[in-house]
C-alpha cells in the first residue's frame, strides 16, 4: 500500500524514487545552510525539524508524531497512545558520553515517532548529538549494513552490539562535507534507497540554477567541469548564489 503523499503518486516504486531524490537534496541543504548545527541536539524538536526538512515536500505528516501503531517484523514500536510520553522520556535522557548517546538513540528508535522516515532522520539526529557532545560523528561508510541492522534489531534487549559497531566507525571529521554526503547515501542504503548519489543531486541543482554558465565564475565553472568527470562536491560557500 502506497502512503498518501503530496505528489499524488500511487505507485510504490515511483514514490520511493521521488522520496529518495527529494529528501536527499533536502538532507544536503540541511548541512549546506548551517541549519542543522543551529538545532539543539538530543531534543525531539531537533529530530522533528530534521524530519520536517527531509519530508515536508512529500508527506503532510512530516515532523509530526504518528497517530498509527506501527511494527517491523515481530517488533511493535511504542503505541501511538503513549508516544508523546515516550518521546518526552527519551528527550530527558543524558547525552554526555558515547554510551549515553547511543542508549538515547536506541530508545528513540524504539519509540519510532514518525509514520515513515524514522531511521534516516534519527541517524542525522544521532550524529548531531555525537558532534555537539563529543566532537565526533559516525563514518557510515565503515558501518556494514547487515551488522548495523542486526545490531539495531537486538538493541532494545542488548545494546552492546550497536555500541561496538558505531564506536569502531567514529571520526573527528565533524564538518567534512564529503563525510556528511556519503553518510546520507549509506544511511539511505540501509533502508533500500540507493538510486541517487547525494553529491550528484547537488551538482544537478547547480546546473538547473545556471544551465548556461552565465552566473558561475571561471573558477566555479572549472569545479563543475571537474565534478562531471569525478563526482566531487561543489562547495556551497564557493559559489555566489545571488
Amino acid at each position: 500500500m502506497t502512503l498518501k503523499n503530496k505528489l499524488g503518486i500511487t505507485n510504490s516504486s515511483e514514490l520511493a524514487r521521488a522520496e529518495e531524490k527529494i529528501s536527499k537534496k533536502k538532507a544536503a541543504e540541511l548541512f549546506e545552510s548551517g541549519y542543522l548545527d543551529s538545532l539543539v541536539s538530543g531534543t525531539f524538536k531537533a529530530l522533528s525539524e530534521i524530519h520536517r526538512c527531509l519530508f515536508s515536500e512529500i508527506y503532510d505528516f512530516a515532523g509530526e508524531l504518528r497517530t498509527e501503531n506501527i511494527s517491523k517484523g515481530n517488533f511493535r514500536f511504542a503505541p501511538a497512545m503513549y508516544l508523546k510520553a515516550a518521546v518526552e522520556s527519551v528527550e530527558k535522557m543524558p547525552q554526555s558520553s558515547f554510551d549515553e548517546i547511543v542508549e538515547k538513540y536506541v530508545e528513540m528508535n524504539v519509540a519510532h515517532p514518525f509514520r515513515e522516515g524514522n531511521g534516516r532522520s534519527m541517524r542525522i539526529w544521532l550524529d548531531l548529538m555525537l558532534k555537539s557532545s563529543l566532537g565526533k560523528v559516525v563514518d557510515w561508510s565503515l558501518v556494514d549494513k547487515n551488522d548495523y541492522l542486526l545490531a539495531m534489531e537486538r538493541s532494545p534487549i542488548k545494546d552492546i552490539e550497536i555500541k561496538l559497531v558505531l564506536k569502531n566507525a567514529l571520526t573527528d571529521k565533524v564538518n567534512d562535507r564529503e563525510m556528511y554526503m556519503k553518510g546520507i547515501d549509506y544511511s539511505y542504503f540501509y533502508e533500500g534507497y540507493s538510486l541517487y548519489k547525494t553529491s550528484e543531486l547537488i551538482k544537478k541543482a547547480v546546473l538547473a540554477w545556471d544551465p548556461n554558465f552565465t552566473k558561475l565564475t571561471a573558477t566555479e565553472r572549472k569545479e563543475l567541469e571537474e565534478a562531471e568527470n569525478d563526482p566531487e562536491y561543489i562547495n556551497h560557500e564557493d559559489i555566489n548564489w545571488d
